[in-house]
């Protein structure tokens, strides 16, 4: 089943100024259609009753909810998918265990790991960086940088990739003009002067 994918990924993020339902209401106001919930600080039964209130808005405003790891809250919630960081998860597995109703995002952080995840059948897009520095999410992966993508264009790739970590306004124009399907973001409009006014820059960038 082709699902809709959106090119502009949205990520929430524990921040100690604004909650996750915060996030998620000022960019689905700013016109953000693809929220990707992203706790790593709370037990499953406050994540529950987080995402159930970011799904009402997220209702409201008609955009895609995708939790970010947490598949097992799926029968517990009303999101429309998943996207898995373990870049050893088996993905056939999380995709029996979801259903093909859902949406099931992977990560990637090499040509190699992108192509074996393409090649699972089960994965509907991939998360492919870090593109530069990010504090986001700690890792030790080489950065991609705008070459890194321009490589893909020698692959056989037909998964949508979107290219995350460190991505800035200033870099939306040339990394889309690397053929990348789309673009995720996080720190760049959470920890901007105007989350929702940063939210709707990178919108007109990307469309």
């Amino acid at each position: 089943m082709k699902k809709y994918i959106s090119k502009f990924h949205y990520l929430t993020q524990d921040l100690p100024n604004r909650t996750h339902v915060e996030q998620a209401q000022i960019a689905c106001e700013a016109g953000a259609n693809w929220i990707q919930y992203r706790c790593m600080s709370k037990s499953d039964e406050e994540m529950v009753a987080e995402i159930n209130q970011i799904a009402s808005i997220c209702d409201d405003w008609g955009a895609t909810l995708i939790l970010a790891n947490h598949y097992h809250l799926l029968d517990k919630v009303d999101a429309q998918g998943v996207h898995i960081e373990d870049l050893d998860a088996d993905f056939t597995a999380i995709r029996e265990a979801i259903t093909d109703e859902k949406t099931l995002g992977a990560s990637a952080t090499n040509v190699e790991a992108l192509l074996r995840i393409q090649n699972t059948g089960v994965v509907d897009y991939c998360g492919y960086g870090p593109f530069a520095h990010t504090d986001t999410k700690p890792n030790d992966k080489p950065l991609l940088g705008y070459d890194g993508y321009r490589q893909l264009e020698k692959q056989p790739i037909d998964i949508p990739v979107i290219a995350v970590g460190g991505v800035q306004l200033k870099d939306v124009d040339l990394l889309m003009q690397t053929g990348v399907y789309g673009i995720a973001v996080s720190s760049a409009v959470n920890l901007s002067l105007d989350p929702g006014g940063m939210v709707k820059e990178i919108y007109r960038k990307i469309y």
